[in-house]
């Protein structure tokens, strides 16, 4: 199947999440202290469970947009919102805007894309 522009898009926005959320992963182990605030180093090992398994489903979801798989789209949709979901915990129990901005604008933007007709069609879903 061809690969539209918009899919192409959304591949290439699920490597950059994939991206953000491996950085995210490092911070809660507690490297990179140089990213982000400087007197603030965080360790959290639950955290960093989850960034990281959110960090491999990105870079599975953008091998299924790359391929223009038909299950892309829904499983998009899920962990677009499951994503957003914990950024938001991650913000309420502790976490700072500054950890989580990139990748909340970055969800908001790939779900309102998707949600588009256009996209939908790309995928057979409407």
């Amino acid at each position: 199947m061809e690969r539209p522009i918009g899919v192409t898009l959304l591949a290439i926005l699920a490597g950059i999440l994939f991206l953000l959320n491996l950085i995210i992963t490092l911070r809660f182990l507690g490297f990179l202290p140089f990213i982000g605030p400087l007197d603030i180093r965080v360790f959290n090992l639950w955290y960093a469970l989850l960034y990281g398994l959110l960090a491999y489903i990105w870079f599975w979801v953008a091998r299924m947009l790359w391929q223009v798989e038909r299950e892309a789209w829904t499983f998009l949709l899920f962990i677009t919102v499951l994503n957003l979901s914990f950024a938001f915990i991650t913000m309420i129990t502790g976490g700072s805007w500054y950890d989580n901005s990139a990748a909340v604008l970055l969800n908001v933007l790939v779900l309102v894309y998707i949600m588009l007709p256009g996209t939908r069609e790309a995928f057979g879903t409407d």
